[in-house]
């Protein structure tokens, strides 16, 4: 699977099609992530929260992949953004992952009534100069909440997770992004399925015959996401790869992106309000 890349502004680069593991568990995710890896994926998304990082380093360990051709994300629990358990959490995501190192490392939601992002971001500043983590990033950051932790250590996230989909594309989010060269991933790609009953995007599908989820990845692709949708199926795994090979023109992209509804869209918490 020739899976196309996007640069990272700290000389990276991460590829833009992965595996999410969200809700996978620990005894499943071994044999999830080695499907995955089996048909070509090489980009594996965890985190802390999840309770599967064991699960996903078996799977890595046992696949023969040399270490290079992987690219291992997790994320920092929110009840670790104190520096000194965030360290100590990282190392044991890096002993259950099995590695020296994790390509991406994000602090999974900023928590703002608790007001210690800030602190939990010099953290992972500091474990990228110790050689623990590749790069650090931010998942569920407002643009407030992005500005803030760049003007405060002067250093950028290299991406900055958030639910985006055709129902909910989080424009402003990713125009701050953009503003200060951070790359969007976009978590819920497919809106948990709900694609599927879009009339716009099936009849799209139909004209393309591909299915709502491949022409909806495809738009993500086009916008310059990076996505990593989540199943358990070797089949599902196969259908969300086949995205290369053909392109929607600007009227299908903009038919996609006029489906937003805004903060009504959402399938997830509000970060504002979220812990």
């Amino acid at each position: 699977m020739d899976l196309p890349h996007l640069s990272l502004h700290d000389g990276t680069s991460i590829p833009q099609l992965g595996l999410g593991t969200y809700k996978v568990s620990d005894q499943d995710a071994q044999q999830v992530v080695t499907a995955a890896l089996e048909l070509g994926y090489r980009h594996i998304d965890t985190a802390q929260m999840y309770g599967n990082e064991a699960g996903v380093g078996r799977a890595l360990r046992e696949s023969g992949l040399p270490r290079e051709e992987l690219y291992v994300t997790t994320k920092l629990d929110n009840p670790n953004h104190e520096p000194s358990r965030a360290r100590r959490s990282l190392e044991e995501s890096l002993t259950k992952l099995g590695l020296d190192r994790v390509d991406l490392f994000l602090i999974h939601w900023p928590l703002p009534s608790r007001d210690d992002y800030v602190a939990a971001w010099r953290a992972l500043v500091s474990f990228v100069e110790e050689g623990l983590v590749t790069s650090a990033g931010v998942s569920n950051f407002q643009p407030d909440h992005l500005d803030r932790v760049v003007a405060e250590t002067g250093v950028v996230p290299v991406v900055n997770q958030v639910e985006v989909h055709p129902f909910f594309t989080n424009e402003a989010v990713r125009a701050a992004n953009a503003r200060h060269g951070v790359v969007t991933e976009a978590w819920s790609p497919i809106a948990r399925g709900a694609v599927s009953r879009s009339e716009p995007i099936v009849e799209i599908a139909d004209q393309l015959r591909r299915t709502p989820a491949q022409v909806t990845l495809r738009w993500h692709l086009q916008r310059g996401d990076v996505i990593f949708p989540k199943t358990t199926r070797p089949e599902r795994m196969r259908e969300n790869a086949e995205i290369l090979d053909f392109e929607l023109t600007s009227e299908q992209m903009a038919t996609l992106s006029d489906l937003d509804r805004g903060p009504e869209g959402r399938t997830g918490p509000d970060p504002d309000h979220f812990g």
